[in-house]
């Protein structure tokens, strides 16, 4: 025990000295240092100490902790040929780990490949444009920091769809700068011709950078395009050369636009040494005294300049400048120690593109420093494994959020500049390019004055074409006597537009008149209905007494037009399960509603009437009809009834309820209403009688009346309760948690769904907001019925009486719903069985067991899904397991496979049954297999997103018997040895890969072909013995670079996680 206790102490104090162990990082550096035209931008003296402000800020985030810092530089000049040698020297003889440069595109290409042949990360900044350097096939370990020239082609794009350019022309020039234009020129062509938004209609190049040649060459593209984008050397005043051959060659008004794309620039802005700067177009060129500063800042009122913000902010940040200040000021310290050499005014501002490099320097440390926690034995030098560890986004040293993707490309973020209306830059936009992708941001508020000051923006062709002979002809001019016809006619037609005006408001207002007659009801048209008895005189009549609408008169509003097409509609109402309105007389005696007669009287009459029986079936079919009547009421112009009650819910002669007394609101509001009549009051307008009524209201008198119903008695029983109608209506208002209601209680001798009577009270619950709205109730009305109709004379007369139109509609309606239902039932059937088998139980043949001579099982288990579920809750493993299986089986869907079963986290597929497929079924099985593997690549668990998941697969063919077991839930099932050895090619298996018997390999390689295998050997396997398995690597004919990358790839990392490997063979430790 006690030497056991050394031993592990031992162990701890080796593991604690290791850690201590401190390492040397080597960072080359590769700088431009004595060319002149560089200096502002790239200059060695104004940039190198960038990466030690970066080394203070790292050790300040403790990213690297354990690394001293070996900083080795050498200079390049933008030559290609010292740049192979200065890398060279670093990589074989320096040992350095990761290089940073060179600074332009042609140098960087060469020093990226050298880079790629050793494994060694390379960052290049500053001028390196050249889209090649972004391939990441070509140089897989190279990141530039950097906006490509590509990048600047996507940048016009998306200016050119911002303002609806579909059309543009291209010119330029490779005097002065051979390199920007030409790439520039090459990714314009390829971006127009990827995309069909935008059109290249033509290229020409300026020879040089003369007035005359650019005269020369503006003669030549003006008769071929309105928008023009631009490209000459940066400095030597050639684009203040370029805008003043435009306004000479009278190609600079407001038809044109020229857009000029570039990096190392500030637009109008041109930077000189020790920070100062001055406007493009100030100073005197091309001995051109004539042509002013003035006039030279004219002719760039036309101009867009598409630039690089460099990782900074629209305005210079206290941080960029406290950047900047340090830079210049550990220039002195070791290992620079650049104090003679680097004194002067004019390197005593930083050079432009220095923040690009501390950034570079910034993201190799965090992607190191995830590559070291990932692995701490990882190799510093292995430079795929780096970059893949690199997709992040960080505020940059200028303010600016700076985003490298994980395919170790950087976001850029181009910055569009013109003048405005007093002449001077102002930003109009922000474009971030992201590969294909492109997001303008506007910066202006009104496109027609910030941008073009006023003026129309410029078309991509004029009206009268590039070279001003297609212009339209002036038809007054030339048609004089045909525009005096047209006139003349125009003035008929107008004459007559007016006559048809006047004519149509006439017809508006007979029509009015018609519509008016339609609901105006004579006096002298009434009559009463005689009463047989006292009983019997509630709401029979539908003139006058005591069951017609009899209300207070409101001559103010009958006569308005509004009021008038209110009628109209109302009249207009028709519904079964509403009383029809006939309208209004206002020559009687007081002002009357009268509504369609109903001979049977009201549902008050009809409970009061207690010799009347009524069974559960009649009742709901009278509170279906009171539901239906009241849905249509809120649905139409109506919107509520207000004053439901027993009272005015009327029976015809078939026994149908219609809901009557409803609409005009203007003149209920005057009704003075019995104290008796409020029982069918919602609480909340008792205790405020001048409140809106509302839908919710409706519902609680709906609850109410269906009390009624149910319990054959009067609202609240009111006759055989001892309070009195304003007792009861005093505790309504008083409200509460056990405020009065009407009882429930009913006839034993009536089935009486339960759940009627829990609707019945949420209808009249307390709280508005909890009752149910109409529809619903309706819902679960039918719900209550089984879903069959509840038309009381469907019941007793078996439909003898329908509406023609409405059962055809519902008929086909009901058949819809029919064919849905069975795609749903067959839907579901096919997916617990093979088709073929369904099919023959659907149509009553019984399943014979079949044996099937040769098929190809599929087994599959996830790699340690016991730990992975202990992390997890069981509603995230259910989750977890549907979204796998989900992805798993829409590639079975592409594949001639029968998933057969999954049992928690195995997966149970065959191929070849019950369709055979003569040999087919292994090739269907092996690219299922691969497409799964393939698939667990991109897959994520939505709350572990860290996790991967890792499969075991295991295929073997040969003879099953299978058919239909159970007659609950039954299964179609497979039996056999085959079946079970396929089994233990999963459990003898390996994560990630898929294990197949001999028998699987010699179908896959000599029957078949197409696949590539490798002989794991001889296995001991449960139940079987010695066995001879195989491994599945591949389908031949896969993509031979993909193939040659994922191995490049596969062998970088082999140093570093052989340590971690312990030997084993076939699952026996070693």
């Amino acid at each position: 025990m006690i030497q056991r206790l050394l031993i592990i102490i031992f162990t701890t104090f080796l593991v604690l000295t290791q850690c201590q162990v401190r390492q040397t990082l080597k960072v080359g550096l590769i700088f431009v240092q004595n060319v002149t035209n560089l200096q502002v931008a790239i200059g060695y003296r104004t940039s190198a100490s960038a990466v030690l402000v970066t080394k203070e800020k790292i050790r300040d985030e403790h990213l690297l902790d354990n690394f001293d810092f070996e900083f080795i530089y050498d200079f390049d000049e933008c030559n290609e040929i010292q740049a192979a040698g200065k890398t060279v020297d670093l990589l074989v003889n320096k040992r350095v780990d990761v290089i940073f440069g060179p600074t332009c595109s042609r140098s960087g290409m060469i020093s990226s490949t050298l880079a790629a042949q050793y494994n060694i990360p390379i960052f290049e900044w500053g001028l390196t444009s050249a889209r090649q350097l972004t391939d990441v096939v070509r140089y897989p370990t190279s990141l530039p920091f950097s906006v490509n020239s590509y990048s600047l082609a996507m940048a016009i794009r998306g200016t050119l769809k911002q303002f609806e350019w579909t059309e543009f022309v291209f010119m330029y020039c490779n005097d002065g700068d051979d390199e920007k234009c030409e790439s520039l020129k090459d990714d314009i062509q390829t971006v127009a011709s990827q995309h069909s938004d935008i059109t290249l209609a033509y290229t020409t190049r300026i020879m040089t950078n003369s007035l005359s040649d650019m005269r020369t060459a503006i003669r030549d593209i003006k008769k071929r395009g309105r928008i023009i984008v631009a490209c000459v050397a940066s400095g030597n005043g050639s684009k203040r050369t370029l805008m003043q051959a435009a306004s000479l060659e009278e190609a600079n008004n407001s038809e044109y636009v020229y857009i000029m794309a570039e990096t190392n620039s500030r637009g109008f802005i041109v930077d000189e040494p020790g920070g100062k700067w001055h406007y493009l177009w100030e100073g005197v060129f091309n001995d051109s005294a004539s042509f002013t500063s003035e006039d030279s800042r004219q002719s760039m009122a036309n101009l867009l300049f598409l630039v690089d913000n460099m990782g900074m902010n629209d305005e210079v940040t206290p941080q960029y400048l406290n950047f900047s200040r340090k830079v210049i000021e550990m220039m002195k310290d070791p290992p620079f120690n650049c104090i003679e050499d680097c004194a002067g005014e004019q390197y005593s501002s930083v050079a432009k593109y220095a923040g690009q490099l501390a950034d570079a320097f910034y993201a190799y440390a965090v992607a190191l420093n995830r590559s070291l926690t990932s692995n701490p034995y990882a190799d510093i030098r292995n430079g795929t494994m780096i970059l893949g560890n690199i997709g992040m986004t960080f505020e940059g040293v200028g303010g600016g959020d700076v985003t490298v993707d994980p395919d170790s490309s950087r976001t850029s973020v181009i910055t569009m500049i013109g003048l405005n209306s007093s002449k001077l830059p102002e930003t109009y936009g922000r474009l971030v390019i992201n590969n294909q992708s492109i997001d303008f941001e506007p910066l202006y508020a009104n496109e027609y004055y910030d941008v073009w000051n006023g003026r129309e923006r410029p078309k991509v062709k004029p009206i009268c074409g590039f070279t001003g002979n297609q212009c339209p002809p002036d038809f007054v001019r030339d048609y004089l006597a045909f525009v005096a016809i047209i006139a003349l006619f125009l003035v008929f037609a107008v004459g007559a537009a007016i006559g048809g005006v006047i004519y149509a408001i006439k017809q508006k207002q007979r029509e009015i008149e018609r519509q008016d007659e339609l609901w105006h009801v004579d006096v002298g048209h009434l009559q009463t209905i005689p009463k047989k008895s006292k009983s019997e005189a509630s709401q029979r009549s539908f003139a006058s007494g005591p069951s017609t609408s009899t209300k207070l008169t409101l001559e103010s509003r009958t006569e308005t037009n509004r009021f008038s097409f209110y009628l109209y509609k109302m009249r207009s109402l028709d519904h079964d399960n509403l009383n029809k309105f006939i309208g209004l007389c206002l020559n009687g005696p007081q002002l009357m509603s009268v509504y369609r007669y109903c001979s049977r009287g009201s549902l008050a009459d009809v409970i009061e009437r207690s010799s009347m029986q009524m069974d559960a079936f009649f009742m709901f079919s009278l509170i279906s009809d009171i539901a239906n009547g009241l849905s249509f009421i809120h649905s139409s112009i109506l919107h509520l009834h207000g004053y439901l009650s027993s009272k005015n819910c009327l029976i015809d002669d078939r026994w149908q309820v219609k809901i009557s007394s409803f609409g005009i609101p203007m003149i209920r509001q005057s009704d003075e209403i019995s104290k008796k009549g409020m029982l069918w009051s919602a609480p909340e307008v008792l205790r405020n009688e001048t409140e809106e009524r509302t839908q919710e209201g409706d519902i609680y008198s709906f609850g109410i009346i269906c009390s009624e119903i149910i319990t054959r008695s009067s609202a609240f029983d009111i006759e055989n309760r001892k309070e009195k109608p304003e007792e009861i209506i005093y505790q309504l208002k008083k409200g509460g948690f056990n405020a009065i209601r009407p009882s429930l209680l009913t006839d034993e001798s009536l089935e009486i769904n339960p759940a009627l009577t829990h609707l019945i009270r949420d209808c009249w619950t307390e709280k508005p907001s909890e009752r149910p709205p109409i529809d619903q109730v309706k819902s679960l009305l039918k719900g209550m019925n089984d879903g069959k109709k509840v038309n009381l004379m469907d019941h007793v007369f078996n439909m003898l009486e329908a509406y023609a139109s409405n059962l055809e509609e519902e008929v086909s309606e009901r058949t819809k719903e029919l064919v849905e239902e069975k795609k749903k039932s067959d839907l579901l059937l096919y997916r617990m069985l093979p088709k073929t088998v369904a099919d023959k139980l659907k149509s009553g043949v019984s399943i014979q067991p079949e044996t099937f001579e040769l098929v190809t099982i599929f087994f599959s288990d996830v790699v340690q899904f016991t730990v992975l579920a202990g992390k997890c809750t069981p509603l995230q493993v259910v989750q977890l397991l549907n979204d796998l299986y989900t992805i798993f089986d829409s590639i079975i869907e592409q594949h001639d496979v029968y998933k057969v079963e999954t049992i928690g986290d195995g997966y149970l597929c065959v191929s070849g049954l019950p369709h055979r497929n003569g040999n087919e079924h292994i090739r269907h099985i092996a690219r299922m297999s691969l497409a799964f593997l393939s698939s667990l690549a991109k897959f994520r668990i939505s709350h572990m997103p860290n996790e991967r998941i890792n499969l075991r697969v295991g295929i073997n063919c040969g003879s099953v018997v299978a058919g239909v077991v159970g007659l609950t839930m039954p299964r179609y099932c497979l039996f056999g040895d085959a079946v079970n050895t396929a089994s233990r090619m999963e459990s003898n298996g390996k994560p990630g890969r898929i294990h197949v018997s001999a028998e699987a390999n010699r179908l896959l390689t000599e029957v078949v072909g197409g696949f590539r295998t490798e002989a794991r050997g001889e296995v001991i396997i449960k139940g079987k013995g010695v066995m001879e398995t195989f491994w599945l690597l591949e389908e031949n004919g896969s993509d031979p670079v993909k193939s040659l990358l994922k191995n490049k790839r596969k062998n970088s990392t082999t140093s570093s996680q052989a340590r971690s490997v312990t030997p084993t063979m076939d699952g026996v430790s070693l």
